[in-house]
Order: C-alpha cells, then sequence, then structure tokens
C-alpha cells in the first residue's frame, strides 16, 4: 500500500489523462471536429511523420535540415510550399502537417554566446529546452521560468507561448529581447523592440506563419535553487485559497483528481538550501495504478471516491531541493492529446468548478488529474497572456482513445469564462473566434501577409486560423 500511495502521489504531477466517452449530448460530441479541412491523401511517401501522441500526421514531399542560415535561404526560396518547422513534434493542434516540405532546425542548436552584463543568452533556434537548460547552467544562467515539458524546440516553444507556472512570471516568449528570422524570399530580419518593432511583436508568438526563426535572444539571471513542495488537499480547500497560494509562492500549481474531491499542489520557491537527491521517476507505475482503479471502480463513483480519499489521507507533504530547471520540468513517458485554455485569472476557480461538475455529473470516464496553472500577462500580439493576468486549465486524453467527446464536453465551459486556447493544443476555434480574443489581430495579419504574401508557410490548419482562402 506504501507503494501505492507514493505512486500515486507522484503520477499526479505528470499532465497526461484518460478519457471515453461518457454520457455526452451527441450534438456537443458532435461539434469537436478536426480543426483541419480534409485534404486529399497524397501518394505512398516514404517520409511519413506523426507528433508525439500520435493525433498529428503527414507525409511531405520532401524533408530537409538546413545546417546555416544561407541553406536554410535557398530552401525557402525554393522548397515544395507549404513550408512547415518541426521541432519535438509536442504541439497537438494541427501547426505542423503539411504535403509540402517537412523541416527541422535540429542542426541550428546551442547557446551561442551570453552578455555577462546583461545576462542574455543568444540561442539557435532548434536547441530543445532541456539542452538549453543545461548550457545555460553550465554558464551560471538560468531562465525565470521553465515549462513543465521540456522536450521541446526553442522556436516551437517561442511559436505556441509555451509557459510554465507563476502568478508573476510570463511565457518563455515574454523572456525573448532579440530575434533573427528567415523569410520565405530568403531575407535575414534581426528584430527587437527598437529594430523592426511591428516584426518583432508579431514574431514573438507566430505560429511559425511569419517565417524560421534561426536565432533568439533571451533574458536570462543568475543560476538559483528551488525547494519544490508537494502536499494533498481537498480541491475545495485549494480553490478557496488560489489567491493566496498564487501570491505567496513563486511557482504555484495544482491538480484536480476527478472523481475524488481531492487535489495536489505544488509550490516551488527560491533557497539556498543544499540539492537533495533526485528522486526515482514512478509516473508510470503511478498511471497503470489510477487507471487500474478507474477499470475496477468505474461503475461506482461513490465507492471510486472512497477508495482515493483512503489513499491520499495521511500523506506527508513531500520536499526536494535543486537548481531550478530540474524541479520546474519533468518527465513524461506516456502519450497524451491535451486541450488547455487560459482564462481570465477570476474565472478560474468557477470555471474548474464547472469541469469537475460536468465530468461528475455526465459520469465521464477520466482518470487522470486536470492541471492549473497561473502566468503574468505580457503585450505580445499573439499572446493567449496578452493584456491580462490568465490562469490556465488542461484537461488530458491518453493517446490511444478518442478525445473528442472529453474535449467537447470541456471547451464550452472554457469558452464561456473568454478562454483563450493554447496554440498547441487541441480546439475547435476558426479565424472569426480568434480575431474576437485578440486585440492586436489584424496587426498581425497585416505583418503576415507583407512577410509571406503567397502564403508558403500557411497549411490547411493555420489558412484556417487565420482566414485566408
Amino acid at each position: 500500500m506504501e507503494t501505492s500511495r507514493r505512486n500515486l502521489l507522484k503520477f499526479a504531477t505528470a499532465a497526461s489523462a484518460l478519457a471515453a466517452t461518457g454520457t455526452i449530448p451527441a450534438i456537443v460530441q458532435s461539434a469537436f471536429a478536426e480543426t483541419a479541412p480534409a485534404s486529399p491523401k497524397p501518394p505512398a511517401s516514404p517520409l511519413p511523420w506523426r507528433n508525439w501522441s500520435g493525433g498529428q500526421s503527414c507525409e511531405p514531399a520532401r524533408r530537409a535540415a538546413p545546417a546555416d542560415e544561407a541553406e536554410l535561404a535557398d530552401l525557402l526560396k525554393t522548397a515544395p510550399a507549404p513550408i512547415r518547422a518541426v521541432g519535438a513534434g509536442h504541439s497537438f493542434s494541427g501547426l505542423v502537417p503539411t504535403q509540402g516540405t517537412l523541416l527541422t532546425l535540429d542542426r541550428l542548436s546551442g547557446v551561442i554566446a551570453h552578455d555577462e552584463a546583461t545576462n542574455e543568452a543568444t540561442i539557435r533556434a532548434g536547441t530543445r529546452l532541456a539542452r538549453m537548460a543545461e548550457e545555460l547552467a553550465a554558464r551560471g544562467l538560468a531562465l525565470a521560468n521553465m515549462p513543465d515539458i521540456n522536450k521541446q524546440s526553442l522556436a516551437g516553444a517561442i511559436a505556441t507561448a509555451t509557459h510554465g507556472t507563476g502568478a508573476k512570471i510570463g511565457s518563455l516568449s515574454s523572456f525573448v529581447t532579440g530575434l533573427t528570422l528567415v523569410t520565405a524570399s530568403g531575407e535575414t530580419i534581426a528584430c527587437d523592440a527598437r529594430r523592426r518593432p511591428e516584426i518583432f511583436n508579431a514574431a514573438r508568438v507566430s505560429l511559425g506563419a511569419l517565417g524560421i526563426l534561426t536565432e533568439v535572444r533571451l533574458e536570462a539571471r543568475p543560476l538559483y535553487k528551488l525547494k519544490r513542495r508537494t502536499w494533498v488537499a481537498p480541491v475545495e480547500e485549494m480553490l478557496e485559497d488560489l489567491p493566496g497560494l498564487a501570491a505567496k509562492n513563486r511557482n504555484f500549481e495544482f491538480y484536480c483528481i476527478p472523481y475524488s474531491g481531492m487535489a495536489l499542489g505544488i509550490s516551488n520557491n527560491e533557497t539556498d538550501e543544499p540539492e537533495t537527491p533526485t528522486p526515482v521517476n514512478e509516473d508510470d507505475d503511478g498511471l497503470r495504478q489510477l487507471k487500474m482503479l478507474e477499470d475496477w471502480l468505474g461503475w461506482s463513483p461513490s465507492l471510486r471516491r472512497w477508495t482515493i480519499r483512503k489513499i491520499l489521507s495521511g500523506m506527508e507533504p513531500e520536499e526536494r531541493v535543486d537548481y531550478s530547471h530540474k524541479t520546474l520540468s519533468t518527465e513524461r513517458g506516456v502519450r497524451f492529446n491535451e486541450m488547455e485554455y487560459h482564462l481570465p485569472r477570476e474565472a478560474g476557480a468557477a470555471a474548474l468548478r464547472e469541469i469537475i461538475d460536468t465530468i461528475e455529473k455526465n459520469n465521464i470516464k477520466v482518470f487522470f488529474p486536470i492541471e492549473f496553472r497561473t502566468t503574468a500577462p505580457d503585450d505580445i500580439w499573439l499572446s493567449p497572456f496578452h493584456g491580462r493576468e490568465s490562469c490556465s486549465i488542461a484537461v488530458h486524453q491518453f493517446h490511444e482513445w478518442d478525445y473528442k467527446p472529453y474535449f467537447a464536453a470541456i471547451e464550452p465551459i472554457y469558452r464561456r469564462h473568454e478562454g483563450r486556447p493554447h496554440w498547441g493544443k487541441l480546439n475547435t476555434l476558426k479565424a472569426g473566434d480568434f480575431a474576437a480574443l485578440y486585440p492586436k489581430w489584424k496587426e498581425f495579419l497585416e505583418v503576415r501577409a507583407e512577410l509571406d504574401p503567397a502564403g508558403r508557410f500557411l497549411n490547411p490548419y493555420l489558412k484556417s486560423v487565420f482566414g485566408v482562402a
């Protein structure tokens, strides 16, 4: 039982989910359709691609891995369109699939330099976040925050406004102080808040629709340690204390366990204490145990609730100390599809209560926690955090299960609370919806049309997002 309890606690920190069709009305289920228009299936190709979850795939006519900006510029002028860049394939929306050219920036990788006076670091855009963090640490530097998954490429994370948690800390895109972009015509543009500011404001979150990033200059800080604390509490207690928990902890998030009334809180705060041993990752074992509870007790929500609360009762808080990039990011061994929306922070508690109520009233088959995080506002044109303090609520679905019924039941709740979807996560919004959510939508479209008038970076999904015929 002790092993079971520990695994359940540990695994609740991983953001994957398992859900299946519940008693959701058919009209709601059918509303959650694929966001990209159907395209004719291309001829058999020796170059297939699929994303991490397997939910997105394509057979591009060409694959490319340019080694430098000159090679990339030549490629962008002549390669079959649509031209799409791919990193680790951790986006669940249709950003990447193309029948044209799929290129990787893996050969444009590594930390190039850093300014000792400002702590800014210049990093090649294809660098994976885990490698970036280690190379920065070797230079005595760290970012102010990291996302909970660190497998993505830097370019992909910036393009989609990937974020961590922290009421006063922005997304990775908000750390960008300069960038270099190669356009469809082969032009190389270096921009920041002073040089070509309109392009800079658009390119910090661009969905890869303006061109291909090659270098990024990021604001960093001296290397620091965090004390990570995890504890279990009733979800209502967590919701009632949300403002205080977000205010008094540098990083705070929690995971609500459906059918239990319980939640796992996670905080990170700066410390000078010595590092503690890195714990063994038991997430996958924990998932199997949570699934077992669903398989055995899914027929009886009340018995399931009693059992989960019994397992969680008496669990003592756990603490560990390590450098920030090691405590903020976790390993994810189980694949999933995800939907996440960013809501005005004051709407977070009410929205989460509605989500829990929808799951339990409809007896939706789901056993993995719902993730709740906070992010500071910014001024980036297509940032979901533009102009407002935000909270993020994410639901996950095991990659072998159909996510549509579960997500169809939850998405209307997000939308009622003026949510903006994470650009890399599944949603059903179209151009008109996005135009209503983003004050600078028109300005972004103008920059996009100027830099890529022929739409060489627009796959069918992005055409639907931007309303391009």
